[in-house]
Formats: C-alpha cells, structure tokens, sequence
C-alpha cells in the first residue's frame, strides 16, 4: 500500500471502529435488559448478568458490523469528499480502483474477522451462555430462598431464611410441608446440597413439629438433619443446545447423538448457510458507501440526497436478507438467495461506481480549436 492509500485507509478505519465500538455498547444495554430478570427474579448476583450479556456479544456482533461498516465508512468518505481529497487524488493521476481499494481491503478484513466470529467464537460463547441460563434456571437456592420473605412453592411447600451468605449458608430456617397434617421444622442453620443425585436440605440445631391423627403433637429436636426436596422440586428441565449453538459441521451433518426433525434441519440449515453469507455484507454495505458518495458527478451542494437514496437501499438489502434466512428454514433452496442478496447488492455497486465513461479520444471537428480555418474569401 502506498502513502497516499494507506492514508486513506486510516481515515475510513477510525470512523468504522468509533462506529463499531458505539453501536456494540448500544446493543449490550440492549441485551442486558433482557436478562434483567436473572437478578430480580432468580436473585443472581450482577456478575452473573454481566456473564450472560458479553456472552451473548458474538451474535450481537455479526448484526453491528455491518451497519457499523456503513456508517462509519459514509461518514469518513463524505468528509473526504467534501475536502476534495478525493479530487487530490484523481488529479494526481490515481484510478478510481486505487482511490477505493483501501476501503475494499477494509470491508475484506472485517468480513474474514465477522466470519471467525460466526464459526467459532458464536458457538462457544452460546454453548457457555445456555450452560450458564440452565444452571441459573434450575438453581434450587435461588428459586427457594428470598431473605425475609416466606416462599411458597406450586407444591405447597413454604420456606423462610433470615439470611444467606456468599457459601449459601442460611440463618434462621423455617420449613412448612403440607404432608398430611402439616409439619414444621426450624434450624439456626440450614445449606442446600445434593445426595444420591437429589436436592437435600440440610439442617442444623433445630426441632421438628407435627401433630398425629390422634391430634398428639410430635416434637424432634436434633443436632442435624436432613430435609429431601426431591419431592417439592420439578426436575422436568432438560439442557439442550439451540441452532445458534452448535458448530458449523453439527449444523449441516449432525451426529447421532442429535437427529432433528425435518423442520428443524432446515432451520439448522439456514443457520449454518446465514453465518457464511453474513461476512459479504460487510463487502456490500462498504460497496454501497462507495457507491453513495464516489458513484456519481461532483457537487458542491452536498451528497445528501445521494446518500439518503443509498442508505435506504441498505437497509432493504438487509431486510430482504433478514427474509431469505427465515424463509429458508422452510426450504432449502432458499439458502441460495441468502448469497444472492449480498452478492447482488456488491454488483449493483461496482457498476454504479464504475459506469462512468471516460472518453479517450476527441472526434476531429468536436472543438472548436481543433476545427480547421476556412480560407480567406
């Protein structure tokens, strides 16, 4: 590269990574909102909400970077244009190619990066992230203990704690079972753990109350005991991966392990198919800045109409996309135009930046210096 394109190659990148960097903490307050409820419902602590949403950053990612493109590229091109340094560059006897191929090798860089992304940093942040919302969903102490307050679960069962410490030792345990009559139980301490495989509750220093058919009240005080939860809990949650975990190679021949059905092959599919189409985008959304501010005459007034004409059909390219890959979870051939679109929107805007003719030659008699003197009469 030379000075004069590594120069320009600068002043398109910085405006893409501010872009970029700008639209990334957008969608992660975004995302975090979603999983808010991992705090106020399941009571987890805020490092885990911040898990979960930079997890789900790869993702988030193969939808910014393109728009970030776009958008930090017509900015930098537009300023560039309108300080005449693309004239500089013309008339100092630069080809268009020259003058747009830093921001070509620009837009290849940030498609190989988004394509690494999709096959290998996507899957193994999701794989990580259901991992971790499967734990958080069937955490026994998170969805029985709220310091304070009595819970009651579906089965009858009520508990209170005073209070919990980071170890998950509680204080002050009270337990109601419905069972027969009722039993309560107290302890100063009580933990939850697992024997056999079941949740158990262990509890210390404590008695246990109940009252017979006869109306007789049983009472049992005890140094330790052992509370099963395994009747009080439902343990119907089964872990299991989605599309958007499984590795390239699982998507399009899945092992035995997994058979899916048909419909959910071609959802499978159209994933595996989405994340190796998704890097061109970032090729035509730069195509379309070029072709937005370099594909037609000088103006002194601006490019504004030019602009707004261009980022209107960049954001119909992308919902067109959007479109094919959820309709090829119905039909496989639809895959193809998950490729046609991109590439589609890549010729659209080479042709406009290229259509411009140049004439080199002038026809004898077009000027009026080259026309011959009449002689004199």
């Amino acid at each position: 590269m030379r000075l004069i394109e590594r120069y320009l190659f600068r002043q398109i990148t910085y405006p893409v990574l501010g872009a970029t960097a700008a639209l990334t903490v957008m969608g992660l307050l975004v995302s975090s909102l979603s999983f808010l409820n991992l705090i106020v419902e399941r009571g987890q602590s805020p490092w885990v909400l911040i898990e979960v949403t930079l997890l789900s950053m790869p993702q988030l990612m193969s939808l910014i970077l393109p728009v970030a493109v776009f958008a930090g590229s017509l900015l930098a091109l537009n300023r560039l244009q309108t300080e005449h340094e693309f004239v500089v560059c013309f008339a100092g006897g630069m080809s268009r190619w020259r003058v747009i191929s830093p921001a070509v090798r620009l837009s290849v860089i940030i498609a190989l990066v988004s394509l690494f992304i999709n096959l290998f940093a996507q899957p193994l942040a999701f794989r990580t992230m259901r991992a971790e919302l499967f734990r958080v969903r069937t955490d026994l102490a998170a969805s029985l203990i709220k310091e304070g307050d009595f819970t009651e679960l579906a089965s009858g069962l009520t508990v209170y704690t005073q209070s919990v410490d980071q170890s998950g030792q509680m204080k002050n345990v009270f337990i109601h079972t419905p069972d027969g009559g009722g039993a309560s139980w107290a302890a100063r301490e009580g933990k939850i753990a697992k024997r056999d495989g079941e949740p158990v509750l262990i509890l210390r220093h404590g008695s246990r109350e109940s009252y017979s058919k006869d109306g007789v009240l049983d009472y049992l005080s005890f140094d330790e005991n052992t509370f099963d939860l395994s009747p009080y809990v439902n343990n119907d949650d089964i872990f299991t991966y989605k599309s958007s975990d499984f590795w390239l190679h699982e998507l399009v021949s899945p092992n035995k392990a997994y058979r899916p059905g048909k419909h959910d092959a071609l959802k499978n599919l159209a994933e595996a198919h989405s994340r190796l189409s998704a890097p061109l985008y970032n090729i035509a959304f730069m195509g379309l800045a070029l072709a937005g501010v370099l594909g037609g005459a000088f103006s002194r007034l601006g490019y504004n109409a030019r602009i707004i004409r261009f980022s209107v059909i960049a954001a119909l390219v992308r919902v067109v996309g959007v479109g094919m890959q959820a309709a090829a979870g119905g039909s496989a051939w639809v895959n193809l135009l998950q490729y046609a679109v991109p590439l589609a929107a890549i010729v659209f805007s080479v042709r406009v930046l290229f259509r411009q003719k140049v004439r080199r030659h002038v026809p004898w008699g077009s000027h009026p210096s080259l026309v011959a003197p009449r002689a004199a009469t």
